[in-house]
């Protein structure tokens, strides 16, 4: 083991609770593997051992973040998502295998999957606009944490009023998903879009909100105007 992932490690068990441990769990579905601590503390901490590690190549900062993965616990992988976007100067479009692999293989909640990719792909897929067809055939995988990401890491150039017919793209291949973390996924993604291109999103939404499961209809149109919101939820939408 490296000395700064053991260093890290018996950091984040110095600060544990176990009444956080407790508490985290009621925002997941799913059984989730985690120390017990605040998200502040932790994302200091990815800081504080980045300063030590910048220097190194990147395919040893990739082992380490693999390393990291491997225990299973949620602080470690926020730590993942630190360090990973910490290098987006350093991206190389082949570096997308890496990232696919560590959401395919580690990531099972909704938090590493949104903290790794909010930042890490949103910023990937902004200096390699084409790996976006990469994200349209995670739509299809089995794996319902690739199906989130295919839209969450479109959430931050989203916001910024980019992608937006790509957004749509991606949230019509998802369209349909019976899986509530990928409707809110999707839905998340619209709501972004929405914050440059209201019009265009509010015309995507009514023309699609038959097929809409509600969960992401609302997500969507959460941040539009009440006369809009109350048009799309009109009870014709099923």
């Amino acid at each position: 083991m490296d000395p700064v992932i053991a260093q890290i490690r018996e950091e984040l068990k110095s600060i544990a609770d176990p009444a956080i441990q407790e508490s985290a769990k009621r925002y997941f579905k799913e059984e989730i593997r985690c120390y017990g601590t605040k998200t502040a503390p932790v994302i200091a901490m990815a800081k504080k051992y980045w300063k030590e590690i910048r220097d190194r190549p990147k395919a040893e900062i990739f082992t380490l973040c693999e390393e990291l993965y491997q225990s299973g616990y949620m602080e470690e992988s926020f730590i993942v998502s630190e360090w990973a976007h910490a290098l987006a100067p350093r991206y190389e479009r082949e570096d997308l295998v890496v990232f696919r692999h560590w959401i395919e293989r580690y990531i099972t909640n909704w938090a590493s999957c949104d903290g790794f990719c909010n930042h890490t792909m949103g910023d990937f897929v902004d200096k390699f606009p084409d790996t976006i067809e990469e994200l349209k055939r995670w739509t299809q995988s089995e794996n319902r944490w690739m199906r989130r990401a295919a839209a969450v890491s479109l959430i931050v150039p989203a916001k910024h009023g980019k992608f937006l017919n790509e957004s749509m793209e991606i949230a019509s291949l998802l369209l349909t998903d019976t899986d509530d973390m990928v409707q809110k996924g999707y839905g998340w993604l619209l709501k972004e879009a929405s914050r440059k291109h209201t019009d265009e999103i509010f015309q995507y939404v009514m023309k699609n909100k038959r097929q809409m499961p509600r969960t992401a209809l609302r997500y969507a149109i959460e941040k539009m105007g009440a006369d809009l919101k109350a048009e799309a939820m009109k009870r014709d939408w099923r």
